[in-house]
């Protein structure tokens, strides 16, 4: 709308009459896209190419082919796009005891750091430098047993992010939850209960494919925060009789404990180990196995007073009786 001629023009009214058109619209719909993703706005042009929404501030074309469907919106709604939320139905993350999952839209990597790169921490101990990630916006973070192995004093460096980009804060009071060396798993808690963390969320073997594109975070050789890049060459290699994700993205020492990454962001795998001398061939824990430690967490404890405890399944005693085995026979019935 212009002023008419001769008149004065007063942006405090033309403010206000297009914040009046943009919120109360009548012709308010909700666009959801093929990705999941949902748009709340007006729809000013629809054809079989192309639909052109009016956001309030700009105008946003969206291919014919990317819409799913569009329907009619209430009017207090039109105007508001909802970026990267999880799929229709899941508007939250889910919390699954000490961890948390969410059906995310897959993106890009860059997208994808910034979004979890705080929850990927450096782990330190007197021997060395390895890689962890925050499970929950309490402290609890998973990491390679190897990485703390026969050690009780860890600290963990959280890359918080600032101002001024991302800042280092070093943790000392860091706790031993449990540890499982059958797998190469521990849980830690960092103690500090006056700040709630960013965290990641795990996601679901079942819905990794081979040959997609995954990205790895950690501290290989004490380079903080570097990110590497590769595909799923397999998602259940056998390895000393375990099974492993293999991966082409690349991986050094002070990678191990850190988290793989699908496009959609949620943690696949904890990278474990590589060769060296020969690239493409490195290996992280299937997410499925993270999750069932974690969700028993208790059965391998961990205790200042011995450092070996936690429950162990003993294999049953061997028979004394070393005669035929009995015949079978049917019960009585009558």
């Amino acid at each position: 709308m212009f002023p008419a001629k001769g008149a004065s023009f007063n942006p405090a009214v033309a403010a206000i009459l297009i914040a009046s058109v943009f919120v109360i619209g009548v012709d308010g719909k909700t666009i959801t896209l093929r990705s999941g993703q949902q748009i709340h706005a007006e729809v000013i042009r629809e054809d079989e190419q192309v639909v052109i929404l009016d956001l309030g501030y700009d105008l946003l074309r969206v291919p014919r082919s990317q819409v799913e469907s569009i329907k009619d919106d209430p009017p207090a709604q039109s105007g508001s796009v909802e970026a990267l939320s999880p799929n229709p139905g899941t508007t939250e993350s889910r919390s699954e005891g000490l961890y948390r999952t969410a059906r995310l839209i897959k993106t890009t990597i860059e997208q994808n750091v910034t979004r979890f790169g705080e929850a990927v921490v450096m782990v330190s101990t007197p021997s060395g430098k390895g890689s962890g990630f925050l499970v929950n916006p309490d402290g609890y973070l998973i990491t390679n047993y190897h990485v703390i192995a026969r050690e009780t004093l860890v600290k963990t460096t959280v890359f918080h992010r600032g101002d001024s980009g991302f800042e280092q804060k070093q943790y000392d009071k860091v706790k031993i939850i449990a540890l499982n060396p059958y797998v190469d798993l521990a849980l830690l808690k960092i103690e500090d209960p006056n700040r709630k963390f960013e965290h990641v969320f795990l996601g679901d073997m079942s819905r990794i494919s081979v040959g997609e594109t995954v990205f790895a975070i950690g501290n290989p050789l004490g380079l903080t925060r570097s990110v590497t890049q590769g595909i799923v060459s397999t998602t259940n290699r056998d390895f000393e009789g375990r099974l492993y994700i293999q991966t082409t993205a690349d991986l050094n020492p002070g990678n191990s404990g850190g988290p793989l990454f699908n496009l959609a962001g949620e943690v696949i795998g904890v990278t474990s180990m590589g060769y060296l001398f020969y690239g493409g061939l490195n290996f992280a824990i299937p997410v499925d196995v993270v999750r069932r430690f974690i969700e028993t967490w208790d059965a391998f404890a961990y205790s200042p007073e011995n450092p070996n405890s936690g429950f162990r399944y003993l294999q049953p005693a061997g028979r004394r009786n070393r005669g035929d085995c009995p015949a079978a026979k049917l019960p009585d019935i009558r």
